[in-house]
């Protein structure tokens, strides 16, 4: 008896885990794609009042211009397909900034160029997805926005 339940469970959770596999809603991926740009902006604004080096604040402030446009344009197609648009930011990024109000000097570099350098990864896997998987102007800007996110990824990286 105890193998049938158990099995049962081993299945259950598999389609469930299958089930999670499935790509992002439109609806989905423009709000964390706002999220992503609300976030980027604020830590790139905290970069840019405490940051240590040059290149940490020049990068804070590319972040804060290209994210603002970056959200302006999602915030359009939002609109357009009756998505709201936040002003949240991702809860991750959230645990982030409160790491890295935290820290000074090269410790706060060291931490947000880390950071830096896996979320622009985690995005733009997320993009290369949607602008493959996707239809229509979700997936168009998906794929407006990569060039962005390679770039920023080369200059965290950099840092």
């Amino acid at each position: 008896m105890w193998k049938i339940i158990l099995s049962a469970a081993v299945l259950t959770t598999g389609f469930s885990t299958a089930a999670n596999a499935q790509p992002k809603s439109d609806a989905d991926f423009l709000t964390e794609a706002i999220q992503g740009d609300n976030s980027e902006v604020a830590l790139g604004k905290l970069a840019v009042d405490k940051g240590d080096s040059k290149a940490v604040r020049s990068f804070g402030r590319t972040l804060v211009t290209d994210h603002g446009k970056a959200k302006r344009q999602a915030a359009a197609v939002a609109r357009k397909t009756k998505v709201p648009v936040t002003n949240e930011m991702t809860e991750e990024a959230d645990q982030e900034q409160k790491k890295l109000e935290g820290l000074s000097g090269s410790a706060f570099d060291q931490e947000f160029a880390s950071y830096m350098v896996s979320d622009h990864q985690k995005d733009i896997s997320e993009f290369e997805e949607k602008a493959k998987d996707g239809k229509g102007a979700v997936a168009s800007l998906a794929a407006k926005t990569l060039p962005t996110l390679r770039k920023h990824l080369k200059m965290a990286q950099s840092l």
